[in-house]
């Protein structure tokens, strides 16, 4: 059984979706849909940058949203079929287009307002994230607890049991990150971020955003989109938009979702869109489960290989 994962904010780079376009049609129809959508050139900015434009939140998440929705397009009309999907923060509103909750366009201007909002919620150089790495999640929501002080830190991904980010107030998270490394953490990673997501201080961003969801013209996903804020498959709209609402500002539980993909039978995962995190992820979390990533030809390649070998 096989589920598609979709990468969030981070896996971008300058050339994304390139050589897809330039070799598949759906592909390249995929980028100039987008271009139309929000009427500029996203696919150049893809493909030429510069790096500090594609960069920026707003036009990040977009970005990302069409190459990873061009990557699974060209998938599907291979015959590739998830029995379902599961998407990384961002990766989600990527996940529901494939699975027809909400149509292409929507989530692209969504996204971009999502980025916007979730740019402005915090002030530059208040907040701030850090990746915990070598500590598992008691020990992180323990050196958080013991270092807020009246501040906000939490853990924001928990993207395997060993590697934990945290989010909040610039101060709070350098004393969090002190507090993990005294309980044992072998490492912990100042993050290059423009805000501190999926934490509390997201709470505004996450009003501007709820009636933007609302107001979406919604269907029911198939097949069904694991959630980040409590690994359940979303089988309706509704639960879907619900959330998407409450991901904003809680933790992305991505291990809890690999779990639960695992528990409903799923032992092979695509990674689509640009970057292989979590197909890097996966290894941690289920070293039964197989992953490959595509986000060029030569992924699309690896994939048809795999998937013979079976």
């Amino acid at each position: 059984m096989i589920a598609f994962l979709f990468p969030g904010q981070g896996s971008q780079k300058v050339g994304m979706g390139r050589s897809l376009a330039d070799e598949h049609a759906i592909c390249r129809d995929t980028m100039a849909e987008a271009d139309a959508a929000l009427g500029e050139f996203l696919s150049r900015l893809c493909y030429e940058g510069p790096d500090d434009q594609l960069r920026l939140t707003e036009n990040t998440q977009p970005a990302i949203l069409a190459v990873s929705v061009a990557a699974a397009r060209l998938l599907l009309s291979n015959g590739v079929r998830p029995a379902f999907m599961a998407g990384h923060s961002l990766g989600e509103y990527a996940a529901h287009v494939v699975a027809g909750t909400f149509s292409f366009a929507d989530a692209l201007r969504t996204v971009r307002r999502r980025g916007r909002y979730m740019q402005e919620a915090v002030p530059d150089g208040v907040g701030a994230m850090a990746a915990v790495l070598g500590l598992d999640l008691d020990g992180v929501q323990r050196a958080c607890a013991e270092a807020a002080h009246g501040d906000v830190v939490s853990p924001a991904n928990i993207n395997a049991p060993d590697q934990i980010v945290i989010a909040g107030t610039a101060p709070a998270v350098v004393r969090a990150g002190e507090g993990a490394k005294r309980l044992g953490a072998k490492r912990v990673v100042p993050l290059t971020v423009s805000a501190p997501f999926h934490c509390a201080l997201m709470a505004p961003a996450q009003a501007r955003l709820e009636p933007d969801l609302r107001a979406l013209d919604v269907g029911d996903p198939r097949p069904p989109v694991v959630t980040n804020v409590d690994a359940e498959p979303a089988h309706d709209g509704a639960a879907a938009v619900e959330a998407l609402i409450r991901q904003v500002a809680a933790p992305v539980r991505w291990t809890d979702v690999i779990h639960r993909l695992a528990s409903e039978g799923v032992r092979d995962y695509v990674e689509v869109g640009p970057g292989n995190v979590l197909t890097g992820l996966l290894r941690k979390i289920d070293r039964t489960a197989r992953g490959v990533s595509v986000d060029d030809c030569d992924g699309l390649a690896g994939v048809e290989r795999w998937l013979q070998d079976s």
